[in-house]
C-alpha cells in the first residue's frame, strides 16, 4: 500500500543527498524516535534485520553506534558523534561505517512542524561524489523508504 507521505530524494550538489518526508506526529515525538534507544530498536533496521547494538550518548560531543544484523548473519555498523542537538528541531551528527572506510559524512536533520505533522529533512554531505554515488546506488531509496515506513508505523501506533 503506498504511503500517504512519500519519501522524496534529491541530490542538490555533487556531494549531497537530501531525504524529505512528512510524518503524522509532532516534532517532539519524531525527535524522541530518532534519539531514544528504546524507540530506535523498534524501527531502525530494514525489515528482517535486527538492530543488535544501539548506543546513544545524547549530548553534543556524545557518540552513537548502531550495529544491524542481516538475516544471513552479516553485520553492518554505523557510528558517529553528535555535533548539535536542538530538541524537537535539529540534529547534526557525523557518520562513518564500521566496515567501509569511506570517510566522514555530515548528516543534518531538521524537524519542522506543519499543522501537527513533522516535515523531516535529512541532508547528508558525503566526503566525495564517489561516496555519495555508491551510497545511492547500493539501495538508499529502498532502504530509507522501508526505514521511514517503519518509523511512520511506530509514530502512528505509539503514545510516546
Amino acid at each position: 500500500m503506498p504511503t500517504a507521505f512519500p519519501l522524496t530524494i534529491t541530490m542538490p550538489t555533487d556531494r549531497e543527498i537530501v531525504l524529505t518526508r512528512l510524518f503524522d506526529a509532532p516534532p517532539a515525538f519524531v525527535y524522541e524516535a530518532l534519539t531514544s534507544p528504546a524507540l530506535l530498536r523498534r524501527w531502525y533496521s530494514p525489515t528482517g534485520w535486527t538492530l543488535e547494538t544501539c548506543e546513544v550518548d545524547l549530548r553534543e560531543g556524545g557518540a552513537w553506534h548502531f550495529r544491524m544484523r542481516k538475516p544471513n548473519g552479516k553485520t553492518v555498523g554505523q557510528r558517529g558523534v553528535y555535533r548539535e542537538l536542538v530538541p524537537a528541531a535539529r540534529i547534526v551528527n557525523t557518520e562513518t561505517w564500521d566496515d567501509w572506510d569511506a570517510g566522514e559524512t555530515i548528516v543534518t536533520t531538521t524537524l519542522a512542524e506543519e499543522q501537527g505533522r513533522t516535515r523531516y529533512t535529512s541532508t547528508m554531505l558525503f566526503p566525495s561524489q564517489e561516496v555519495r554515488d555508491v551510497v545511492f546506488k547500493n539501495g538508499l531509496e529502498s532502504s530509507a523508504g522501508d526505514l521511514y515506513e517503519r518509523l511512520s508505523d511506530l509514530l502512528r501506533h505509539s503514545n510516546a
